[in-house]
């Protein structure tokens, strides 16, 4: 996972259980894409003391992933949702009947049940 896309998801996730000043800081850097020189000025603190919240933070939001493990179980079950989408589509291309279709569909079935016990 590329590090920008890693911090928006734990940010996504765990976000609402830092506190206010940490979310603001952090989504101005990660979503808003603001320098640290930008967001210390806007604080009214140091771009030392930005960097440092910046980091505390990263380790905040992996430090719940490591625990709760939600992002990664999201990733797992889109990635299921999207293999059903896939053998949604082909089972509509050979819909005639061809005996793979039973196949698909047990597949279907088991990969529905998967998602099912995830959520």
């Amino acid at each position: 996972m590329n590090r920008l896309y890693e911090q928006t998801m734990l940010f996504d996730f765990y976000g609402e259980l830092l506190t206010e000043h940490q979310r603001r800081v952090y989504e101005d850097a990660v979503y808003n894409d603001l320098s640290l020189s930008e967001i210390a000025e806007e604080q009214g603190i140091s771009r030392q003391g930005v960097h440092d919240l910046i980091r505390r933070c990263d380790r905040i939001l992996q430090d719940y992933e490591s625990k709760l493990h939600l992002v990664e179980r999201f990733a797992r079950a889109r990635s299921t949702v999207e293999e059903i989408r896939r053998l949604a589509c082909e089972g509509e291309e050979t819909a005639s009947g061809i005996a793979g279709d039973g196949e698909k569909l047990r597949r279907i079935q088991a990969l529905t049940g998967e998602l099912l016990k995830e959520l």
